[in-house]
Parts: structure tokens; C-alpha cells; sequence
């Protein structure tokens, strides 16, 4: 694990030249990235993830005009889009050039692409000068990580390079919309609230696509889930006596409910700080040995439909 200094970030650009995979921070999560050109690098990513090989990944640019290295689409749409949410959490699924592979795509004719804010991601795709393929620095499946330790507790031993950039300011993974159909189509809600996307293009479809595989990361029903069982619950209720249970409360409780631990959201209610603060409270909580976490509903407005698309996937590994 290395600092996100100038060196640091050298020694990744190094590294990526070179074929190697390497941890680094954006402001949704930390991503586990290659240069999305070199076959051989980006399937190191789905052996060090665990990750199936039909589940696509996000490719990341450093630039606004970039994505026309990996892409091509309606020019019109993608430039409103990009010039308002670019740099930013948004990914947009368009038709793919030939020239990128298809282990990327998981053989599909689309891409996923965006381009970060996060200063270090853009230092490290202009050093490598290519794109890089990155999902998310975490064993397939598992709980994303906001922090360089919570990738070492996944992919410590298993990568060349954490780069240790701090905590990621958003919390939750880039919302994604398709622009393969007359209208745009929300796969996946994530850091750039719905309303905001739609205040610019107009209403999107939502649902699932008519593709038979996954056009996007997060597509998956069982995704984001801790080792510790996670039940969704309706408000703050008491915990079951004789077991030791965790309650992840959007706000704090009024009274004590009985719970073994208790980690809080926001203490305002605040939807950008519980997002920010998911994934960590629930890494804390799931390392506190307790037999089950309880997790209150937050409200499906704004970042809280992100909140809750994760939770229920969490829910539902779980169940399986």
C-alpha cells in the first residue's frame, strides 16, 4: 500500500504500463484497474475478483472527448450528458469500438465508460496514457470498498499496489444509464441522483433491459453483500432477545432497542452523508461478530434509491 503522492501514483502509472493490475481510489469506490487495451491484463481482474467472466466492466477516461476511444453513440446526447455529469459518478453504456476487447465487454457490442472526479484516478489514467478497465476493489460479490484497508482486507496478498488516496467522498458506485435505445434507460441508480440526470434528458426508462446477459456492472440480484447475514427491517424496531444482532439505523434510535452494536447513518438524515457512509458501517459491522445485521430503510429519493438498490442485492446474497 503506497500514498497517493506524485511517487505513488509514478509507481502505479509503472505498473499499468506493464500489464499489472493496481488498487486506486475514485469518489464513488475503490477500483481494481487495468489498461483496457491489453487482454491479458484486464483478465487478471476477473481472477483477482473472483469475477464471472459475462459480468462487463467500466471502462474510466481522463477526458471528456475520451470516451471516443472505447465508444461511439449519438454524439448529441452524449455530449449534453458528459458536459453536465462529467467529471463525475455517472457511466454511460453505449456501442462499443472493435478495436476494444471483448473480455472488457464480456463479448457484449456495448461499454460501460465514465470519467471520475477523483484527482488521483485522473493522474493515474493520464500517466498510463489508456483507459483503464476498473470494477470496484473487492472479491466478487462482496461489500465495496471506500477505504485502501478495506481493499487489503479483500485483495491484500493478491495485487502489486494499493494506492491509498483516503476515504472515497461519494460512498456508493456510479449510477448507470444505457444510450442504446430511443431513450435512455437507468441500469443501475448510484452516485448522481435520478432526478438530476432527468432534469437535463427528460424521464428514463427503468427496469431491466431485453439483453439476455448484463449490460453494466451491478446488474446482478446478489451483489454487495457482508459475510454476516442482513435483513431489511421497517423502522427501528427491538432486537430479538437471546441473539446477538446489529442494527444499521438511517437516524438514530430514541431509545436502546437492545441491539449488540448500533452504527447511524446520518444523524441528520442526511441521504449524501448515509451514502457516503454505507459501506464502511456496514465493513465495521460485519467484522464485529454479531449473528445478524438489521438495516433500517432509508427513503427512495435522491441517493437513497442507491442506498436501497444495494441493500436489497445485499439481502438477497444472503438468502442464497
Amino acid at each position: 500500500m503506497l500514498k497517493a503522492t506524485p511517487q505513488g501514483i509514478e509507481r502505479a502509472v509503472e505498473l499499468i504500463r506493464r500489464g499489472e493490475v493496481v488498487a486506486f481510489p475514485t469518489e464513488t469506490v475503490y477500483g481494481l484497474g487495468a489498461d483496457c487495451f491489453n487482454p491479458k491484463a484486464v483478465a487478471t481482474i476477473f481472477e483477482v475478483k473472483e469475477r464471472p467472466r459475462f459480468d462487463p466492466l467500466i471502462v474510466h477516461v481522463a477526458e471528456r472527448e475520451a470516451w471516443r476511444e472505447v465508444a461511439q453513440g449519438d454524439e448529441e446526447r452524449i455530449k449534453i450528458l458528459t458536459e453536465r455529469f462529467w467529471p463525475g459518478p455517472l457511466t454511460l453504456v453505449l456501442p462499443k469500438r472493435e478495436a476494444l476487447p471483448d473480455i472488457v465487454t464480456a463479448g457484449l457490442p456495448s461499454v460501460a465508460v465514465r470519467m471520475p472526479s477523483h484527482p488521483v484516478a485522473l493522474a493515474l489514467i493520464r500517466g498510463a496514457m489508456t483507459p483503464i478497465a476498473a470494477p470496484s476493489a473487492n472479491l466478487f460479490g462482496r461489500l465495496s470498498p471506500t477505504s485502501a484497508e478495506e481493499v487489503a482486507e479483500q485483495l491484500g496478498g493478491r495485487i502489486p499496489l494499493i494506492l491509498d488516496g483516503g476515504r472515497c467522498p461519494v460512498g456508493v458506485e456510479s449510477t448507470i444509464i444505457s444510450l442504446l435505445e430511443g431513450r435512455p434507460r437507468l441500469l443501475r441508480p448510484g452516485g448522481l441522483p435520478l432526478e438530476e440526470i432527468e432534469g437535463v434528458i427528460g424521464p428514463l426508462q427503468g427496469g431491466a433491459s431485453s439483453a439476455e446477459r448484463p449490460l453494466s456492472p451491478g446488474q446482478l440480484p446478489r451483489h454487495y453483500a457482508p459475510h454476516t447475514p442482513l435483513r431489511l427491517i421497517e423502522g427501528k424496531i427491538p432486537a430479538p432477545r437471546g441473539r446477538r444482532v446489529a442494527l444499521l439505523a438511517f437516524t438514530p434510535p430514541e431509545e436502546d432497542l437492545g441491539y449488540e452494536v448500533v452504527e447511524i447513518l446520518s444523524e441528520e438524515g442526511d441521504l449524501k452523508e448515509a451514502a457516503y457512509r454505507l459501506f464502511s458501517a456496514l465493513h465495521r459491522l460485519d467484522r464485529s461478530g454479531v449473528e445478524e445485521i438489521w438495516v433500517e430503510k432509508v427513503p427512495e429519493v435522491g441517493l437513497g434509491r442507491a442506498i436501497m438498490d444495494r441493500l436489497r442485492r445485499a439481502a438477497e446474497a444472503v438468502r442464497e
